[in-house]
């Protein structure tokens, strides 16, 4: 069975209150995520779309190709969030993610951002649905090209999916699904255990934090340069003698 005619037998149980759009080479991706029991994720680069926090994915938006457009970037926020929504419940579908640690290094947005970012990860790890692995940089043996999202659909089928440059692809071949579902277990193997990549996602919290105190210091530091640059030249300037009563 094609992922068309999969779609098109599920398509009644997709909860279609949220009327946001997607780009259409993702919808057929987000519809059946939509109606999915389960989600293996593997991401690089940057933190996985689930798992983003608000602050995050704005400061995401605003760095690709809707720079600039302020109501894109609020419609493009707004999805993402939405598709968050049935994942981020104690009794929602699995969700289980593996990081490459560059997903939690890599700054978006600045520090406090990613503060906040690191914050909301370690907040919705604790969901008893949502499962992350942090697979250290020192730790990669798997070479996958391209993050990637394993599907698992109410009625047991799994389809692949992944990102080029310019589309995404989804595949439910079996032999597909199964090759990569082996790179995703060894993937998996690799990682920290739960504990530990929580360990190392409250690491760098702390970075980031520290991060933001300095970032904050600097910004009052030249606050007062800037201050006291504006008291020496008042001082410098020549004085106007003010008229006195009765002149």
């Amino acid at each position: 069975m094609s992922s068309g005619d999969l779609l098109m037998r599920l398509y009644g149980r997709v909860d279609w209150s949220v009327s946001i759009e997607h780009p259409d080479w993702f919808q057929e991706y987000v519809d059946l995520e939509a109606i999915s029991v389960g989600v293996r994720a593997w991401q690089d680069g940057t933190m996985y779309g689930l798992l983003q926090c608000e602050r995050y994915a704005r400061a995401l938006f605003e760095t690709g190709d809707a720079a600039g457009k302020s109501e894109e970037i609020e419609e493009l926020t707004r999805a993402r969030l939405a598709r968050q929504s049935r994942f981020l419940v104690p009794d929602g579908p699995l969700l289980l993610v593996i990081l490459d640690e560059s997903a939690i290094r890599a700054v978006v947005g600045g520090p406090s951002v990613m503060r906040s970012q690191m914050e909301h990860l370690l907040r919705v790890a604790q969901l008893p649905n949502v499962i992350v692995h942090v697979l250290p940089f020192s730790h990669r043996r798997t070479l996958i090209k391209t993050a990637m999202v394993l599907l698992e659909l109410p009625e047991g089928q799994r389809v692949l999916y992944s990102e080029s440059l310019e589309q995404g692809h989804l595949s439910d071949s079996s032999a597909t699904v199964a090759k990569y579902h082996r790179h995703y277990d060894q993937l998996r193997a690799e990682s920290l255990s739960e504990r530990d990549s929580l360990r190392l996602i409250a690491d760098a919290l702390e970075g980031f934090r520290d991060d933001e105190q300095r970032a904050r210091r600097g910004r009052l530091a030249e606050e007062q340069l800037q201050r006291q640059r504006r008291r020496q030249l008042h001082r410098g300037s020549p004085r106007i003698p003010r008229p006195r009563p009765g002149s």
